[in-house]
């Protein structure tokens, strides 16, 4: 009875009944286990977020006071006395002409996040007041049958991400339409799997600025005569090619492995082709097909940032490269928002492909 109330309490604590547990904690009626369950959930994440950030406080310190003798020191050795008087107070002032420029504190990306945040919000403004102002001039230029004025100004970071999410999720789609069909062909025939072997084995490994190149190559001979912008076009069929082997190997693994009991029975049922791999193959290789779509997807938002640099994609790709070159006092700061967003949103898409995974095999096991 002890140990069953117990088992509920905690069970309560990693659901719903989390405010209750800080309530018992204070209150002191945290039992021993409920307190190591709250010790090992909350509080060490917690511990170990505030030490990351310490340490990453103390490094930027410790870079910034490096770059900052190192500039002093030279304008000592080149210029003299004065100079280095001079070049010490105006870092001591915080002037942006002369600060050092190297990894940025917490501070300091957060005060960049927010900055972009802003200009976001402004860019946004303008670009409704923009379609405000032309919606009279496009309806009469549509009725013409012209092409409607459209916004051309600089997208903000949200719009980028947008972009970017935008880009990963049509080459996923990509993938997915081209290695989940091609996967079941090769995992039914090992006639196909002798065929296919070589050219899975030689092109999984390419790296994704070859890919990026070889689709560079066909795309912009097939949109010879067109006016429109290609560089979505190109980097969500690279980020496809790049990522698809994942779930092409794990399909034709997942189904080559199904059970001969399941086809046998199939053949008894006498089920047609089409029966047989949407009844009993795929039911009994959905587990692999998602691992492989999980990897896939993860794949892809990892190969986006590159071949969206090299496509000159407004996403965040080109975001970081641009940040990279502009050599601003504020563009590391904004390189490390980047790569925190990029960081949280692969794990959000991961989140959420094992939602879905294990949404289809509860549905998978309860049918059965």
């Amino acid at each position: 009875m002890k140990q069953s109330l117990t088992l509920g309490r905690v069970t309560k604590f990693m659901g719903l009944g989390f405010l209750s547990s800080f309530k018992d904690l204070f209150t002191g009626k945290l039992e021993k286990e409920d307190y190591k369950a709250f010790l090992r959930k909350v509080i060490v994440p917690i511990a170990s977020v505030l030490l990351f950030i310490a340490l990453w406080h103390m490094g930027a310190k410790a870079l910034y006071n490096v770059e900052a003798e190192f500039r002093i020191e030279k304008a000592l050795n080149e210029q003299g006395q004065a100079a280095a008087d001079e070049m010490a107070a105006c870092i001591a002032s915080g002037d942006v002409s002369c600060q050092p420029n190297t990894l940025p504190s917490p501070s300091q990306v957060w005060a960049s996040f927010q900055s972009l945040l802003k200009d976001h919000a402004l860019i946004s403004a303008d670009k409704a007041a923009f379609i405000e102002k032309t919606a009279a001039l496009n309806e009469k230029r549509i009725a013409e049958g012209k092409d409607a004025i459209v916004y051309t100004g600089r997208p903000s970071f949200v719009d980028q991400i947008f972009r970017s999410l935008k880009t990963v999720f049509a080459g996923f789609f990509l993938a997915l339409l081209i290695a989940v069909p091609l996967g079941i062909f090769i995992g039914l025939s090992p006639t196909l799997k002798s065929a296919f072997n070589w050219f899975i084995q030689i092109f999984k490994p390419v790296s994704p600025v070859v890919w990026y190149l070889l689709v560079f190559m066909i795309v912009k001979t097939l949109l010879i005569d067109s006016s429109e912008d290609s560089s979505f076009s190109i980097s969500f069929i690279a980020v496809g090619l790049c990522s698809m082997w994942a779930t092409l190997v794990n399909t034709s693994m997942g189904v080559s492995s199904v059970d001969k009991d399941y086809i046998n029975v199939a053949k008894v049922l006498k089920l047609g082709n089409f029966q047989k791999v949407f009844k009993v193959v795929l039911p009994s290789s959905l587990p692999l097909i998602f691992t492989g779509l999980k990897i896939t997807l993860s794949v892809a938002w990892m190969v986006l940032i590159a071949i969206e640099l090299l496509a000159q994609s407004p996403g965040l790709g080109l975001f970081v490269w641009e940040e990279f070159q502009n050599g601003a006092n504020d563009s590391n700061a904004k390189i490390i928002v980047a790569m925190f967003v990029i960081g949280i949103i692969g794990f959000l898409l991961d989140r959420l492909m094992l939602a879905i995974q294990n949404w289809v095999s509860f549905e998978k096991t309860d049918a059965i």
